[in-house]
């Protein structure tokens, strides 16, 4: 099984695109877990929060891979959980540093944040998207990660996002 990360800061267009690239090549998708447990939660997030989402996550993936489909698209992984760590708490568990070290995946597509902002009040960062992309784009150089970066409005940033697979063993 071929696994696809689609990462970046964030309102950087990673679960639509994660969304339009399961449905092109017709395979499950692993949504951000970040996202329903902050819903869930009733109070201000916490660093063990972190590390619970990061189980969270994982756990989703396994159930999307459990079918064994060819490929999988996964909006986010314990990367995008790191770097949160290390820029709200300074700091990232040492079970997720682990986890992004040696978790394979075999293309991590890194989402430029170059459309609109849009407000949700689980978002934290309107004005600081650009130099965490470059956060992004060094761990993710630092860790020896393969991936490629992708921009564009609408339908471009999952063409941009086609083109970076083509020339890649994709069922």
């Amino acid at each position: 099984m071929r696994k696809i990360v689609v990462t970046g800061p964030e309102c950087a267009g990673k679960s639509v695109l994660s969304g339009n690239l399961a449905r092109h090549f017709g395979v499950p998708w692993v949504p951000e877990m970040a996202r329903p447990y902050l819903d869930a939660l009733g109070r201000p997030y916490r660093e063990d929060d972190l590390l619970q989402i990061a189980r969270a996550q994982l756990r989703a993936e396994e159930a999307a891979a459990a079918g064994g489909p060819p490929l999988l698209i996964c909006d986010t992984d314990l990367i995008t959980i790191r770097i949160w760590g290390e820029e709200k708490f300074g700091r990232s568990d040492p079970w997720i540093v682990e986890q992004t070290r040696n978790r394979p995946y075999d293309l991590w597509l890194l989402c430029m944040p170059d459309i609109p902002w849009v407000y949700d009040p689980q978002r934290e960062n309107p004005h600081d998207r650009d130099r965490l992309f470059d956060v992004y784009e060094g761990t993710l150089q630092r860790l020896g990660k393969p991936y490629a970066v992708v921009s564009g409005l609408g339908d471009q940033r999952t063409e941009a996002a086609l083109r970076a697979l083509e020339g890649r063993p994709i069922p």
